[in-house]
């Protein structure tokens, strides 16, 4: 939940381990507060971060550092691809995603699928250059549920990207092994699938569990990560999937020259930033590819209430 106290906004949560945790921004001003059908919607203005997105209770974007999210979001799969014309984004509804897919000339259509219209409105009053994308003729706006309209999909995308809010409410299925079998469904062949992984400290067996059911799915997963200031972890992790054993996600099948990042006025993502992501902690790598007992046990050492067992 977001606690606006005085002139702070804090983002603070019941469940372990962020109840240990009170991540809070200065506000210079309120800019909005309303509850949609979905979720609590809130933007403050803030000095050093500028416009901040929150809703129910956890930062979705700043603008202090809104690209490093989108561009790695966006360039992970689709420089791994071969040919990527047809992508859809679940979530996404503040656009960003979708204006760093539109920088790639291959892209022929972008499918943004939102299931709250209310956070479209709000992000293109208050967040402009990320909502620029709507109006962008590639790209077909779809108010709905992301797990109802995937069903309905056969083949039909080379590249599916999962922006989740959180793992709780409409967006909790967007989590779910069936969730992950629809995506491998809805996918061309060689398809890619990027989601939100969450993040390596606070919610290790959360990860765990979304890696051990996407290796029964995809051929090919790999795990990375980006450092973001605004995000209470300080990071944020990327899961990847392929339907092409022989994908390399860590090595880009695109590399970028100077020029292009310069055209695509990419702040974060390099060709080097996309290979270093996927270096791991020690810890991650054993979590990763040797799904060890003593990662169990420890964990119910951590947090003896099972909060966090998936």
């Amino acid at each position: 939940m977001a606690v606006i106290d005085g002139k702070w906004c804090r983002m603070e949560c019941d469940q372990m381990p962020y109840a240990d945790l009170s991540f809070g921004i200065k506000m210079e001003k309120l800019l909005h507060k309303e509850i949609s059908q979905y979720q609590e919607i809130i933007v403050f203005k803030s000095q050093f971060f500028g416009n901040v997105l929150v809703l129910d209770g956890t930062l979705q974007v700043a603008e202090f550092d809104e690209f490093v999210y989108h561009e790695m979001m966006a360039n992970l799969p689709l420089n791994c691809h071969s040919d990527p014309k047809t992508v859809l984004v679940v979530g996404g509804g503040d656009g960003g995603i979708a204006r760093e897919l539109l920088k790639h000339h291959s892209v022929e259509k972008v499918v943004v699928c939102e299931i709250d219209e209310k956070v479209v409105d709000v992000c293109k009053k208050y967040f402009p250059k990320l909502s620029e994308s709507f109006s962008d003729v590639r790209t077909e706006l779809v108010i709905g549920d992301g797990i109802e309209y995937i069903k309905d999909q056969s083949g039909a995308f080379d590249v599916i990207i999962t922006d989740p809010h959180d793992n709780t409410g409409a967006a909790k299925g967007l989590h779910e092994e069936g969730y992950y079998n629809s995506m491998k469904r809805a996918l061309k062949p060689n398809g890619l699938i990027c989601s939100e992984g969450k993040d390596m400290y606070f919610e290790l067996p959360v990860v765990k569990r979304l890696m051990t059911f996407s290796r029964k799915i995809f051929p090919k997963v790999a795990y990375g990560y980006a450092v973001t200031p605004s995000y209470a972890p300080g990071h944020i992790g990327f899961l990847l999937c392929g339907t092409n054993p022989n994908t390399s996600f860590k090595e880009p099948l695109k590399t970028l020259t100077e020029n292009e990042i310069k055209e695509r006025k990419l702040k974060y993502y390099s060709s080097d930033i996309h290979r270093a992501c996927f270096i791991l902690p020690n810890h991650i790598r054993e979590l990763q590819y040797l799904r060890t007992v003593q990662f169990e046990a420890r964990q119910k050492e951590l947090y003896p209430d099972g909060t966090l067992q998936q």
